[in-house]
């Protein structure tokens, strides 16, 4: 049978088809499953409490435009960080879980995949650009709502608030998939 980390647990799972098979306890399984459905959460609650708390209440309490915008920045490189972490660990435990890599071309997990690559185009592709606008403006609240660096900044913030609208929508497609997967019947991820 091999080794087992919970001798006198009841045992779950099974591996690819046509191998040997990899069980593990059924405390295990929910850990591990855990672990997904928390990643996912913390992720999905950070991008609403930026999105729809903090850069709305910072544009409305703090003093300035460019006050908010550093703070919203602040926040959104932080849930950025975070984001990718709860998105790898979503996809190991996923496939510590499993134990196939066909875990990891599931729908669910390929909304994870979206949200990671969506996630890193924004922090590494359109934030630099915006900051580097932002600094050669000075002041996006002085500056002449015609310059073509406050278009250009303008352009990529459009950019930057769809990218965060398609990891939220990733994310909450991945959850009702994930759900799904734990609901259906003989379902081995």
């Amino acid at each position: 049978m091999g080794w087992r980390a919970f001798p006198d647990c009841p045992l779950e799972g099974d591996a690819v088809a046509g191998t040997a098979t990899v069980l593990y306890s059924a405390p295990m399984m929910n850990f591990l499953r855990t672990l997904e459905f928390l990643g996912l959460s913390m992720w999905l609650g950070s991008d609403v409490f930026l999105s729809f708390v903090v850069a709305p209440g910072a544009f409305r309490i703090l003093a300035s435009r460019d006050q908010a915008g550093a703070m919203v920045g602040f926040g959104l490189w932080w849930m950025h960080m975070i984001g990718v972490v709860c998105g790898i660990v979503i996809l190991l435990a996923r496939l510590a879980r499993t134990r196939t890599f066909a875990s990891l071309a599931t729908p669910a997990a390929l909304c994870v995949v979206l949200m990671i690559l969506l996630t890193v185009v924004s922090q590494h592709a359109v934030s630099p650009k915006m900051a580097a606008l932002r600094v050669q403006m000075g002041s996006i609240q002085a500056t002449a709502s015609d310059n073509p660096l406050l278009v250009e900044f303008s352009k990529l913030h459009r950019i930057s608030v769809s990218l965060e609208s398609g990891v939220l929508l990733a994310g909450l497609a991945g959850m009702y998939l994930m759900v799904k997967e734990l609901v259906s019947v003989g379902s081995k991820f």
